[in-house]
């Protein structure tokens, strides 16, 4: 059979009215139980005054790139945010806990950072760097006084994927080798460069890709061969299959893994010798999966040994999402060579950074290298104020104290419901793995999933989704948000997942 685009679509379509049909059912059972009361807050928005829906989709459908998807079987239409709040159409309110893609991190439309722009605005824009301007290089000393040992220079580009494919680029010229190594399930981006080392078919078009690119097996302590111990309030249901070693720093099943990815280099890269090893401090698109105690600071001890580079990917877990320490990196217990940076530093302005030590950073220097719009004195000026707000702020504190009893809640949630499978993350970088039941982990059916996450949404929380199976909620919402937040979530999340459990045994 031919898979046609038309193909396809109707297929999507005959998906989509069987969804449509158990969701609307949930959606109904849903309504006989009171819904959990979202925290008052003294913000009035204005009223909506823009297209309506239909104008939109018809928008969508004819102007727009037929690759962009929406949220939910209804599309919402989101015209005003503040701090952890967004808003419809209706002036609804909804507790954002996506943060637009883990890229929302001091709040929506934070006051002072929205001040600084509009300062930075009404005085200069862009010249390039090709003059002195003070704003980058005052925002390149605050971030890179941020990061430890001799990350001291940086790169400013305007988007992660851009900033992995520039990483890239440093560690093949430094090391004058080619071949690198990332893990399945990664994610570092959708360019042409980038897509070769993201770990997941998925993401990936029929076209060349990851020349020089090998993915070595991905070290997941819940769906992983070994099971294991990973650094997180709440621990895989299959922890046990391993032990603690090293005073409880190292996992038994991390150094499977090593073995594993000792074999990686050694059988797929040239003399077993790579340019580089590309790892996310925590996996985020792939769906908060994280690592077994111990494996990633072996990982880069053997990638050094064979003089390779290691580069750590803190698109989603940098600046202090993970609530004990402002960098991801750092809960490993490494200090990487190459660290890339984008989403939350600049709270939905588009900015990213690559930080090097001086002796890589001098690799580019060898040929011309620019970028027009990297550093300009406006998104300089966004960034310097997100990250002072940051700071001023104590997000990482409060991803620390407030992500540490939404991880522990849903903890609970996990011992009374059989369809949550695994309960993962730091801070406020929470995966939440939906199966049919825990004894047999088998993902959870779309239908369902997504029955729960309509039903999620209608009572007040918006959720992000993901991973291989499209079965993990992902739940990294703006740093702002307050213990009385959580609260209402996870009782929304009960009586979702109250009335997918009832209606879930009917069927049986």
């Amino acid at each position: 059979m031919k898979f046609t685009a038309e193909l396809v679509h109707k297929c999507s379509r005959q998906l989509s009215s069987c969804c449509s049909n158990i969701i609307n059912s949930q959606v109904r059972s849903c309504h006989t139980q009171a819904a959990p009361t979202i925290p008052p807050c003294s913000f009035t928005p204005p009223p909506y005054k823009g297209p309506s829906l239909d104008e939109m989709k018809e928008a969508r459908k004819t102007r727009l790139t037929p690759a962009l998807f929406t949220f939910y079987e209804e599309p919402l239409i989101i015209h005003t945010g503040h701090q952890q709040y967004l808003y419809d159409d209706d002036n609804k309110r909804y507790l954002d806990l996506f943060g637009g893609i883990v890229t929302v991190s001091v709040g929506h439309c934070h006051p002072k950072v929205v001040e600084k722009m509009q300062r930075q605005a009404g005085r200069l824009w862009h010249t390039s760097n090709i003059y002195l301007n003070p704003t980058i290089h005052d925002y390149s000393k605050a971030l890179t006084d941020t990061l430890p040992g001799d990350l001291k220079v940086a790169y400013i580009v305007n988007s992660g994927s851009e900033a992995n494919d520039l990483a890239l680029l440093m560690a093949r010229l430094h090391t004058q080798r080619f071949d690198v190594v990332t893990m399945r399930n990664s994610y570092h981006g959708a360019s042409p460069y980038t897509m070769g080392l993201t770990g997941s078919g998925k993401s990936k078009f029929p076209l060349a890709n990851g020349f020089g690119v090998t993915h070595t097996m991905n070290p997941d302590p819940y769906r992983g061969p070994w099971g294991g111990y990973r650094d997180s309030p709440v621990q895989s249901l299959r922890a046990g299959e391993a032990t603690l070693e090293e005073g409880g720093t190292v996992c038994s099943s991390s150094r499977k893994y090593l073995q594993q990815f000792q074999e990686t280099l050694d059988y797929c890269v040239p003399q077993g010798k790579p340019a580089a090893f590309f790892a996310e401090s925590i996996q985020g698109v792939g769906a908060t999966v994280q690592y077994p105690l111990g494996f990633i600071k072996m990982a880069f001890e053997m990638v050094r040994d064979r003089g390779g580079l290691c580069v750590s990917d803190e698109v989603q877990t940098g600046f202090g999402r993970t609530g004990e320490h402002f960098w991801g990196f750092e809960g490993h217990g490494v200090i990487p060579d190459i660290v890339t940076m984008a989403k939350g530093m600049g709270n939905g302005y588009p900015l990213a950074a690559v930080v090097t030590t001086p002796t890589i950073a001098q690799t580019m220097a060898k040929a011309f290298h620019f970028n027009t719009y990297g550093g300009n004195a406006l998104g300089s000026a966004v960034g310097l104020a997100v990250l002072e707000t940051m700071l001023e702020d104590n997000v990482q504190e409060v991803s620390r104290d407030v992500g540490t009893k939404f991880i522990l809640g849903f903890g609970k949630l996990r011992d009374e419901f059989d369809s949550i499978g695994d309960v993962r993350g730091k801070g406020l970088m929470i995966g939440v793995e939906m199966v049919e039941s825990q004894g047999c982990h088998t993902p959870m059916s779309l239908a369902r999933f997504s029955a729960i996450w309509e039903n999620c949404r209608i009572m007040g929380i918006l959720l992000g989704k993901g991973g291989f199976h499209g079965n993990v909620f992902r739940i990294k919402p703006p740093m702002c948000i307050n213990q009385a937040d959580v609260t209402f979530a996870l009782e929304v999340f009960r009586v979702a997942l109250t009335t997918d459990r009832e209606l879930h045994c009917k069927q049986q």
